[in-house]
Protein backbone atom coordinates (compact mmCIF):
# COMPACT_ATOMS: atom_id res chain seq x y z
CA UNK A 1 0.00 0.00 0.00
CA UNK A 2 1.36 3.40 -0.97
CA UNK A 3 2.30 5.71 1.84
CA UNK A 4 0.12 8.81 2.20
CA UNK A 5 2.21 11.69 0.78
CA UNK A 6 -0.35 14.39 1.32
CA UNK A 7 1.46 17.64 2.27
CA UNK A 8 1.19 18.86 5.84
CA UNK A 9 0.80 22.54 4.86
CA UNK A 10 -0.57 24.11 1.66
CA UNK A 11 2.75 25.72 0.69
CA UNK A 12 4.44 22.31 0.50
CA UNK A 13 2.26 21.53 -2.52
CA UNK A 14 3.39 24.73 -4.27
CA UNK A 15 7.14 24.24 -4.58
CA UNK A 16 7.26 26.64 -7.54
CA UNK A 17 6.41 29.52 -5.21
CA UNK A 18 8.83 31.06 -2.65
CA UNK A 19 8.09 29.52 0.71
CA UNK A 20 9.11 32.66 2.59
CA UNK A 21 6.34 34.67 0.92
CA UNK A 22 3.81 31.88 1.45
CA UNK A 23 4.62 31.63 5.15
CA UNK A 24 4.41 35.39 5.61
CA UNK A 25 1.06 35.51 3.79
CA UNK A 26 -0.34 32.66 5.84
CA UNK A 27 0.80 34.24 9.11
CA UNK A 28 -0.90 37.48 8.06
CA UNK A 29 -4.12 35.61 7.24
CA UNK A 30 -4.04 33.78 10.57
CA UNK A 31 -3.50 37.05 12.43
CA UNK A 32 -6.47 38.58 10.60
CA UNK A 33 -8.74 35.65 11.51
CA UNK A 34 -7.47 35.69 15.08
CA UNK A 35 -8.16 39.42 15.35
CA UNK A 36 -11.73 38.95 14.12
CA UNK A 37 -12.33 36.15 16.65
CA UNK A 38 -10.97 38.28 19.49
CA UNK A 39 -13.19 41.21 18.54
CA UNK A 40 -16.23 38.90 18.36
CA UNK A 41 -15.43 37.35 21.76
CA UNK A 42 -14.96 40.77 23.38
CA UNK A 43 -18.29 41.98 22.03
CA UNK A 44 -20.12 38.82 23.18
CA UNK A 45 -18.61 38.97 26.68
CA UNK A 46 -19.33 42.69 26.92
CA UNK A 47 -22.98 42.15 25.91
CA UNK A 48 -23.70 38.91 27.81
CA UNK A 49 -21.71 39.41 31.00
CA UNK A 50 -21.94 42.16 33.63
CA UNK A 51 -18.52 43.47 32.65
CA UNK A 52 -17.27 46.74 31.22
CA UNK A 53 -15.49 46.87 27.84
CA UNK A 54 -11.96 47.00 29.37
CA UNK A 55 -12.85 44.08 31.63
CA UNK A 56 -14.19 42.09 28.64
CA UNK A 57 -10.93 42.75 26.76
CA UNK A 58 -8.90 41.67 29.79
CA UNK A 59 -10.87 38.44 30.21
CA UNK A 60 -10.52 37.62 26.50
CA UNK A 61 -6.75 38.15 26.46
CA UNK A 62 -6.08 36.18 29.64
CA UNK A 63 -8.14 33.33 28.18
CA UNK A 64 -6.24 33.47 24.87
CA UNK A 65 -2.85 33.07 26.52
CA UNK A 66 -4.26 30.45 28.95
CA UNK A 67 -3.26 32.45 32.02
CA UNK A 68 -6.66 32.52 33.73
CA UNK A 69 -6.09 34.72 36.76
CA UNK A 70 -9.64 34.02 38.02
CA UNK A 71 -10.43 37.67 38.72
CA UNK A 72 -13.09 37.54 35.96
CA UNK A 73 -14.95 34.57 34.48
CA UNK A 74 -17.94 34.09 32.15
CA UNK A 75 -21.12 33.33 34.12
CA UNK A 76 -23.83 33.22 31.44
CA UNK A 77 -24.44 30.30 29.09
CA UNK A 78 -23.73 32.42 26.00
CA UNK A 79 -20.48 33.71 27.50
CA UNK A 80 -19.28 30.23 28.38
CA UNK A 81 -20.22 28.73 24.99
CA UNK A 82 -18.46 31.54 23.11
CA UNK A 83 -15.38 31.06 25.28
CA UNK A 84 -15.29 27.33 24.55
CA UNK A 85 -15.95 27.66 20.82
CA UNK A 86 -14.20 30.91 19.88
CA UNK A 87 -11.32 30.84 22.33
CA UNK A 88 -10.43 27.29 23.33
CA UNK A 89 -11.28 25.54 20.04
CA UNK A 90 -10.41 28.27 17.55
CA UNK A 91 -8.38 31.23 18.84
CA UNK A 92 -5.86 29.22 20.85
CA UNK A 93 -5.44 26.80 17.93
CA UNK A 94 -4.80 29.74 15.58
CA UNK A 95 -2.25 31.22 17.99
CA UNK A 96 -0.45 27.88 18.08
CA UNK A 97 -0.37 27.77 14.26
CA UNK A 98 0.98 31.31 14.13
CA UNK A 99 3.80 30.47 16.52
CA UNK A 100 4.56 27.28 14.59
CA UNK A 101 4.66 29.11 11.24
CA UNK A 102 6.84 31.86 12.69
CA UNK A 103 9.37 29.29 13.95
CA UNK A 104 9.28 27.55 10.56
CA UNK A 105 9.85 30.90 8.83
CA UNK A 106 12.83 31.62 11.06
CA UNK A 107 14.39 28.24 10.20
CA UNK A 108 13.63 28.82 6.53
CA UNK A 109 15.21 32.29 6.65
CA UNK A 110 18.33 30.95 8.43
CA UNK A 111 18.76 28.22 5.82
CA UNK A 112 18.38 30.70 2.96
CA UNK A 113 20.93 33.05 4.52
CA UNK A 114 23.46 30.25 5.03
CA UNK A 115 23.13 29.00 1.46
CA UNK A 116 23.20 32.49 -0.06
CA UNK A 117 19.62 32.62 -1.28
CA UNK A 118 18.17 35.28 1.00
CA UNK A 119 17.48 38.65 -0.60
CA UNK A 120 18.53 41.48 1.71
CA UNK A 121 17.18 44.99 1.62
CA UNK A 122 20.35 46.97 1.02
CA UNK A 123 21.28 50.47 -0.08
CA UNK A 124 24.62 52.29 -0.47
CA UNK A 125 26.46 48.98 -0.06
CA UNK A 126 29.45 47.39 -1.80
CA UNK A 127 28.79 44.51 -4.20
CA UNK A 128 31.72 42.19 -5.02
CA UNK A 129 31.14 39.90 -8.00
CA UNK A 130 33.14 36.65 -8.31
CA UNK A 131 35.58 35.06 -5.89
CA UNK A 132 39.36 34.66 -6.21
CA UNK A 133 40.28 31.20 -7.46
CA UNK A 134 42.28 30.58 -4.28
CA UNK A 135 42.44 32.34 -0.93
CA UNK A 136 39.05 33.96 -1.35
CA UNK A 137 38.27 33.91 2.37
CA UNK A 138 41.48 35.71 3.32
CA UNK A 139 41.10 38.18 0.46
CA UNK A 140 37.56 39.17 1.49
CA UNK A 141 38.48 39.41 5.17
CA UNK A 142 41.42 41.72 4.43
CA UNK A 143 39.32 43.77 2.03
CA UNK A 144 36.56 44.20 4.62
CA UNK A 145 39.10 45.14 7.30
CA UNK A 146 40.82 47.70 5.07
CA UNK A 147 37.66 49.30 3.66
CA UNK A 148 36.14 49.71 7.12
CA UNK A 149 39.26 51.43 8.41
CA UNK A 150 38.32 54.35 6.13
CA UNK A 151 36.11 56.65 8.29
CA UNK A 152 33.28 57.12 5.80
CA UNK A 153 33.17 53.37 5.06
CA UNK A 154 33.37 51.90 8.57
CA UNK A 155 29.72 50.75 8.57
CA UNK A 156 29.24 50.05 4.86
CA UNK A 157 27.54 46.66 4.14
CA UNK A 158 29.45 44.25 1.87
CA UNK A 159 27.63 41.77 -0.37
CA UNK A 160 29.42 39.04 -2.36
CA UNK A 161 27.77 37.66 -5.52
CA UNK A 162 29.38 34.30 -6.18
CA UNK A 163 28.75 30.62 -6.82
CA UNK A 164 31.36 29.71 -4.26
CA UNK A 165 30.43 28.92 -0.65
CA UNK A 166 27.23 26.94 -1.52
CA UNK A 167 27.14 25.61 2.03
CA UNK A 168 27.57 29.03 3.60
CA UNK A 169 30.33 31.54 4.20
CA UNK A 170 33.22 30.49 6.46
CA UNK A 171 32.53 31.42 10.07
CA UNK A 172 35.29 34.04 10.31
CA UNK A 173 34.13 35.76 7.14
CA UNK A 174 30.49 35.73 8.23
CA UNK A 175 31.50 37.15 11.62
CA UNK A 176 33.12 40.12 9.83
CA UNK A 177 29.68 41.23 8.67
CA UNK A 178 30.02 40.10 5.05
CA UNK A 179 26.99 38.41 3.42
CA UNK A 180 26.66 36.64 0.08
CA UNK A 181 24.16 35.69 -2.60
CA UNK A 182 24.56 32.47 -4.58
CA UNK A 183 24.60 33.47 -8.23
CA UNK A 184 26.58 34.81 -11.15
CA UNK A 185 27.27 38.35 -12.26
CA UNK A 186 26.06 37.65 -15.80
CA UNK A 187 22.61 36.72 -14.49
CA UNK A 188 20.27 39.76 -14.50
CA UNK A 189 18.14 38.23 -11.76
CA UNK A 190 21.18 37.80 -9.52
CA UNK A 191 22.22 41.43 -10.08
CA UNK A 192 18.69 42.45 -9.16
CA UNK A 193 18.77 40.26 -6.04
CA UNK A 194 21.92 42.00 -4.72
CA UNK A 195 20.40 45.44 -5.48
CA UNK A 196 23.25 46.42 -7.80
CA UNK A 197 21.25 49.47 -8.87
CA UNK A 198 21.38 50.97 -5.38
CA UNK A 199 24.97 49.92 -4.58
CA UNK A 200 27.57 52.51 -3.70
CA UNK A 201 30.35 50.58 -5.43
CA UNK A 202 30.42 47.47 -7.61
CA UNK A 203 33.63 45.42 -7.87
CA UNK A 204 34.07 42.75 -10.54
CA UNK A 205 36.95 40.42 -9.72
CA UNK A 206 38.67 38.34 -12.39
CA UNK A 207 37.37 34.76 -12.29
CA UNK A 208 40.95 33.55 -12.87
CA UNK A 209 43.69 36.09 -12.21
CA UNK A 210 46.15 34.07 -14.33
CA UNK A 211 43.97 33.49 -17.39
CA UNK A 212 43.42 36.37 -19.87
CA UNK A 213 40.29 34.60 -21.16
CA UNK A 214 38.56 35.45 -17.86
CA UNK A 215 38.44 39.03 -19.14
CA UNK A 216 35.63 37.88 -21.44
CA UNK A 217 33.43 36.99 -18.47
CA UNK A 218 34.40 40.23 -16.76
CA UNK A 219 33.52 42.17 -19.92
CA UNK A 220 30.10 40.49 -20.12
CA UNK A 221 29.33 41.45 -16.53
CA UNK A 222 30.65 44.99 -17.01
CA UNK A 223 28.54 45.35 -20.16
CA UNK A 224 25.38 44.37 -18.28
CA UNK A 225 26.21 46.90 -15.56
CA UNK A 226 26.88 49.74 -18.00
CA UNK A 227 23.59 48.96 -19.77
CA UNK A 228 21.96 49.82 -16.44
CA UNK A 229 24.03 53.03 -16.18
CA UNK A 230 26.16 51.56 -13.40
CA UNK A 231 29.54 51.86 -15.15
CA UNK A 232 30.42 54.96 -13.13
CA UNK A 233 30.25 52.89 -9.92
CA UNK A 234 32.09 49.85 -11.25
CA UNK A 235 35.69 48.78 -10.64
CA UNK A 236 36.91 45.80 -12.68
CA UNK A 237 40.01 43.61 -12.68
CA UNK A 238 41.61 43.18 -16.08
CA UNK A 239 44.15 40.38 -16.52
CA UNK A 240 45.49 41.45 -19.93
CA UNK A 241 46.48 45.09 -20.42
CA UNK A 242 45.41 44.78 -24.06
CA UNK A 243 41.79 44.60 -22.91
CA UNK A 244 41.88 47.81 -20.90
CA UNK A 245 40.70 49.95 -23.80
CA UNK A 246 37.62 47.75 -24.17
CA UNK A 247 36.63 48.40 -20.57
CA UNK A 248 37.36 52.11 -20.92
CA UNK A 249 35.07 52.25 -23.95
CA UNK A 250 32.28 50.80 -21.81
CA UNK A 251 32.60 53.67 -19.37
CA UNK A 252 33.88 51.60 -16.45
CA UNK A 253 35.02 53.82 -13.58
CA UNK A 254 38.30 52.07 -12.65
CA UNK A 255 40.37 49.26 -14.22
CA UNK A 256 43.15 47.54 -12.28
CA UNK A 257 45.28 44.42 -12.52
CA UNK A 258 44.45 41.48 -10.23
CA UNK A 259 46.75 41.66 -7.20
CA UNK A 260 45.45 39.01 -4.83
CA UNK A 261 48.09 39.44 -2.14
CA UNK A 262 47.27 43.13 -1.77
CA UNK A 263 43.50 43.81 -1.55
CA UNK A 264 44.54 47.23 -0.25
CA UNK A 265 45.05 48.24 -3.89
CA UNK A 266 41.41 47.43 -4.61
CA UNK A 267 40.38 49.42 -1.53
CA UNK A 268 42.36 52.43 -2.81
CA UNK A 269 40.72 52.07 -6.22
CA UNK A 270 37.29 52.19 -4.56
CA UNK A 271 37.77 55.03 -2.08
CA UNK A 272 40.36 57.11 -3.99
CA UNK A 273 40.11 56.47 -7.75
CA UNK A 274 43.42 57.10 -9.50
CA UNK A 275 45.64 56.21 -6.55
CA UNK A 276 45.63 52.59 -7.69
CA UNK A 277 47.71 53.62 -10.72
CA UNK A 278 50.52 54.77 -8.46
CA UNK A 279 50.38 51.54 -6.48
CA UNK A 280 50.26 49.40 -9.63
CA UNK A 281 53.37 51.11 -10.99
CA UNK A 282 55.27 50.19 -7.84
CA UNK A 283 54.76 46.50 -8.60
CA UNK A 284 56.47 46.52 -11.98
CA UNK A 285 59.35 48.04 -13.93
CA UNK A 286 57.30 49.20 -16.90
CA UNK A 287 57.07 52.90 -15.98
CA UNK A 288 58.11 53.76 -12.43
CA UNK A 289 59.46 51.83 -9.47
CA UNK A 290 60.83 52.56 -5.97
CA UNK A 291 64.64 52.52 -5.90
CA UNK A 292 67.01 52.55 -2.92
CA UNK A 293 70.04 54.85 -2.82
CA UNK A 294 72.68 54.36 -0.14
CA UNK A 295 74.14 57.75 0.80
CA UNK A 296 74.69 59.90 3.88
CA UNK A 297 72.00 62.39 4.91
CA UNK A 298 72.90 64.83 7.67
CA UNK A 299 72.25 68.50 6.98
CA UNK A 300 69.06 68.82 4.95
CA UNK A 301 65.44 68.85 6.01
CA UNK A 302 63.01 66.50 4.26
CA UNK A 303 61.40 69.33 2.26
CA UNK A 304 64.85 70.24 0.85
CA UNK A 305 65.55 66.64 -0.18
CA UNK A 306 62.20 66.29 -1.95
CA UNK A 307 62.66 69.62 -3.70
CA UNK A 308 66.22 68.82 -4.79
CA UNK A 309 65.25 65.52 -6.41
CA UNK A 310 62.24 67.00 -8.18
CA UNK A 311 64.19 70.05 -9.45
CA UNK A 312 66.88 67.82 -10.97
CA UNK A 313 64.34 65.44 -12.59
CA UNK A 314 65.46 62.43 -10.57
CA UNK A 315 62.15 61.36 -9.02
CA UNK A 316 59.98 61.63 -5.94
CA UNK A 317 61.43 60.87 -2.51
CA UNK A 318 59.16 58.41 -0.65
CA UNK A 319 61.12 57.62 2.53
CA UNK A 320 64.58 57.53 4.08
CA UNK A 321 66.53 54.92 6.04
CA UNK A 322 67.90 56.02 9.39
CA UNK A 323 71.07 54.71 11.05
CA UNK A 324 69.05 51.97 12.80
CA UNK A 325 67.92 50.60 9.42
CA UNK A 326 64.35 51.80 10.04
CA UNK A 327 62.46 53.01 6.97
CA UNK A 328 60.84 56.36 7.82
CA UNK A 329 57.84 57.09 5.61
CA UNK A 330 56.30 60.56 5.38
CA UNK A 331 58.70 62.26 7.84
CA UNK A 332 58.33 65.75 9.27
CA UNK A 333 59.10 68.15 6.43
CA UNK A 334 60.82 70.71 8.68
CA UNK A 335 62.98 68.30 10.66
CA UNK A 336 66.61 67.73 9.66
CA UNK A 337 67.09 64.24 8.27
CA UNK A 338 69.88 61.99 9.49
CA UNK A 339 70.21 58.65 7.76
CA UNK A 340 72.08 56.44 5.35
CA UNK A 341 69.70 55.93 2.47
CA UNK A 342 66.77 57.15 0.40
CA UNK A 343 63.81 55.39 -1.23
CA UNK A 344 62.93 57.27 -4.41
CA UNK A 345 60.21 56.68 -7.02
CA UNK A 346 62.13 56.86 -10.31
CA UNK A 347 61.49 56.18 -13.99
CA UNK A 348 62.20 52.56 -14.84
CA UNK A 349 63.57 53.45 -18.28
CA UNK A 350 66.10 55.95 -16.91
CA UNK A 351 67.10 55.12 -13.33
CA UNK A 352 69.73 57.60 -12.10
CA UNK A 353 72.92 56.39 -10.43
CA UNK A 354 73.61 57.20 -6.78
CA UNK A 355 76.27 59.70 -7.89
CA UNK A 356 73.61 61.71 -9.72
CA UNK A 357 71.50 61.87 -6.55
CA UNK A 358 74.50 62.91 -4.45
CA UNK A 359 75.35 65.63 -6.98
CA UNK A 360 71.76 66.91 -6.93
CA UNK A 361 71.78 67.13 -3.13
CA UNK A 362 75.18 68.84 -3.16
CA UNK A 363 73.97 71.41 -5.71
CA UNK A 364 70.94 72.06 -3.57
CA UNK A 365 73.16 72.59 -0.53
CA UNK A 366 75.17 75.14 -2.53
CA UNK A 367 71.95 76.81 -3.65
CA UNK A 368 70.68 77.02 -0.06
CA UNK A 369 74.03 78.41 1.13
CA UNK A 370 73.99 81.08 -1.57
CA UNK A 371 70.37 81.92 -0.86
CA UNK A 372 71.06 82.31 2.88
CA UNK A 373 74.07 84.55 2.14
CA UNK A 374 71.87 86.76 -0.05
CA UNK A 375 69.27 86.90 2.70
CA UNK A 376 71.88 87.87 5.27
CA UNK A 377 73.37 90.51 2.94
CA UNK A 378 69.89 91.94 2.28
CA UNK A 379 69.13 92.11 6.00
CA UNK A 380 72.49 93.79 6.68
CA UNK A 381 71.89 96.32 3.91
CA UNK A 382 68.42 97.10 5.19
CA UNK A 383 69.81 97.51 8.69
CA UNK A 384 72.45 100.04 7.48
CA UNK A 385 69.83 102.01 5.56
CA UNK A 386 67.57 102.20 8.59
CA UNK A 387 70.46 103.42 10.77
CA UNK A 388 71.31 106.20 8.30
CA UNK A 389 67.69 107.31 8.15
CA UNK A 390 67.51 107.47 11.94
CA UNK A 391 70.76 109.54 12.01
CA UNK A 392 69.34 112.02 9.47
Amino acid sequence: MMRNRRPLNPEHAQSHLPMGGLLRNRIQRLFTILGCLLVAQVLIIWAAEPLSLPEAVWLTMTTLVTVGYGDYAPETLIGRLSTVVLMFLTAITLLTLIVSDYIEFRFYRRERILTGRWIYKMNEHIVIINTPRSGGEQYFMRFASQIRSVPEYHTVPIMILTRQFPGGLPAELADSGVVHFHGSGNDPEALKAVHAGSARHIIVLAADETDPFSDSLTFDIAHRLTESNLGGRTTVECVSDHNRDRFKALGVRTIIRPVRTYPEIMVRAVVAPGSEKVLEDMFNYERDHPHRYDLELDDLIWADIVSALVRHGIGTALAYIDHDDEVICHPDTTKEVEGKGLIVLVRSTDTPEVSVVEEALERYRAFLKQWRELQDHSKAKNGTTNTQEQSD
